[in-house]
């Protein structure tokens, strides 16, 4: 779509031609005629100064903004069943609000969840609410329905996303990301339920796709249709068909999903790197999984004078963060879109959660979150790290069930994924995926670490040792529990890496959960042997 300046009686007139709108040309936007056209990025940009003016006040403001969201939240929900029963109308601030409502955990709502799935309203957040998130299994291993109502659409999902291109444009000045197409990778709604009409169940990005607004759909590739899809054997063909020949400038989703599809549309344009078929790329807005293990691969397939990446916490349960700063990947949590944070202490046992302004810089917290989608003092099951309190910002340092403390070491997601970076990039060797899980003292066998490893170029069998010593060296530098527990290998054995054959991670996820794509990730740690075992079988086959 090309903006041009019409002048007649001496007062120029906007009109729109259309012709460039399918290959997202919107860059010549010409004040008068022959003069040099300029970004329609800069007539857009002011909009989003406003939250940049709020985001500046954090730092004074943020318990106060948090104190708000609680009693907002609180009289919104006083009329469902929670709000009856905990007598939300007579709560007199947090300490009163945390010691009347339990902490809980999935299971302990998961019954009240498929009630409002079921169409009943009013059960944890007024009237009805059709859209639920799809998450990761529990230890049933049964799927997560996370309730998205509207009030999550706009006050978080929507405002989280507005807020990270509000603080991109704040970072590059120079960002012309308007003047071409959006490429956003989601997910589906393929799901294990029979759903009440009008309900629908799949992943976050696909209720956000869903949901967005129209008007976004005029600078935003693939099509409704093609984001949907729910079998990635026609999707991936899909989206390459989608987006090969457009002007994209920017590009959101998980970092193994997008690999797959950028290496794809480089092969089908015959191009060296992706900078050759979107030379206006500028930007990647990731999250869902660590970026880490992934940064060399990106670095190989995208111009590095020209990329840059974005970080955000964007959980099916809500916007919680996104990076704010070139300095560091911390991310600055969000303290005024509909969700009231609280931190407890993992270092502790039965230690209290604490409110936003009782965290303290350097520990790390399990996140219980109370929202506008009626989860109330909901743990999450993220842990995260608190870089700094004023204003805070985070670092996701894992899950509360994902790690490794078969011998006291107590390795985390955070340390694994610093060590196998470091230990890519120490052998230029480029990692897919990962996952492992402890080997156990056996008769014959010291305990270790077990590491299955997909790469990019499957090494031999020097290479594949020359790797595992260095990610040893790596872990250990990484974490001094392991690296105690690794002198002299008295305690633990080197840890042992395994190659894995191409592929076998997304088959292990198609056989595991029927689909790819979306919120199904990789479980990176493990304390026992399920999850690798079953990968080691397939890995054979």
């Amino acid at each position: 779509m090309r903006v041009t300046i019409c002048e007649k009686r001496h007062k120029p007139t906007l009109f729109w031609q259309k012709s460039d709108a399918l290959s997202g040309n919107w860059s010549n936007f010409v004040l008068k005629k022959g003069e040099k056209p300029m970004s329609i990025t800069s007539i857009i940009r002011p909009l989003f100064a406003r939250r940049i003016k709020a985001a500046e006040q954090y730092p004074s403001n943020s318990d106060e903004l948090q104190r708000s969201v609680l009693r907002r939240l609180l009289s919104m929900a006083r009329n469902t069943e929670t709000g009856r029963r905990y007598r939300f109308d007579t709560i007199d601030g947090y300490y009163d609000y945390s010691s009347r409502v339990p902490v809980v955990e999935y299971e302990a709502i998961r019954d009240d969840v498929m009630r409002m799935v079921r169409g009943e309203a009013n059960v944890l957040w007024p009237g009805v609410t059709r859209h639920y998130a799809q998450s990761s299994g529990t230890s049933g291993g049964r799927s997560k329905y996370i309730p998205i109502t509207s009030e999550s659409f706009k006050w978080c999902h929507y405002q989280g996303g507005f807020d990270v291109v509000a603080h991109y444009l704040h970072l590059n000045p120079d960002s012309r990301m308007f003047d071409g197409r959006s490429f956003i990778l989601g997910g589906s709604f393929a799901n294990e339920l029979t759903l009440p009409r009008r309900v629908r169940v799949g992943d976050l990005s696909a209720n956000l796709i869903d949901g967005i607004n129209p008007l976004a759909n005029l600078v935003r590739v693939p099509s409704k249709r093609v984001a949907l899809m729910s079998d990635w054997s026609r999707k991936l063909p899909a989206l390459v068909e989608a987006s090969k020949q457009c002007n994209i400038t920017n590009i959101s989703g998980v970092p193994s999903w997008f690999l797959t599809v950028l290496k794809e549309v480089i092969k089908a344009r015959g191009a060296n790197n992706i900078h050759e078929v979107w030379p206006n790329l500028e930007v990647f807005f990731h999250g869902g999984i660590s970026f880490a293990p992934y940064r060399s691969e990106y670095a190989a397939i995208c111009d590095p004078s020209r990329m840059h990446y974005l970080e955000t916490y964007n959980a099916s349960e809500g916007f919680f963060a996104l990076q704010s700063s070139w300095d560091t990947t911390a991310m600055l949590l969000l303290p005024d879109v509909g969700v009231f944070y609280e931190f407890q202490p993992i270092d502790i046992p039965d230690a209290r959660p604490v409110p936003i302004w009782e965290v303290q810089q350097g520990r790390t917290y399990s996140l219980i979150i109370s929202a506008c989608n009626g989860l109330w003092r909901y743990a999450i099951g993220d842990t995260v790290t608190i870089e700094s309190t004023a204003p805070v910002k985070i670092r996701i340092a894992g899950r509360t069930k994902h790690y490794i403390n078969a011998f006291g070491e107590e390795l985390m997601v955070h340390n694994a994924d610093a060590a196998i970076e470091k230990a890519s990039a120490a052998t230029g060797m480029s990692i897919l995926n990962y996952t492992a899980a402890p080997v156990f003292t056996s008769g014959t066998t010291k305990g270790h670490h077990q590491w299955l490893v997909e790469f990019a170029v499957e090494p031999d069998d020097a290479a594949l040792q020359r790797f595992a010593k260095e990610l040893d060296r790596c872990v250990r530098a990484e974490n001094s529990d392991y690296d105690a527990k690794r002198t002299s290998d008295i305690f633990l054995a080197p840890l042992e890496v395994v190659a894995a054959r191409h592929g076998l991670f997304d088959d292990w996820l198609l056989a595991t959960s029927g689909r790819l794509g979306g919120q199904k990730k990789i479980p990176r740690l493990q304390n026992d042997r399920k999850i690798i075992e079953q990968m080691l079988t397939m890995n054979k086959g």
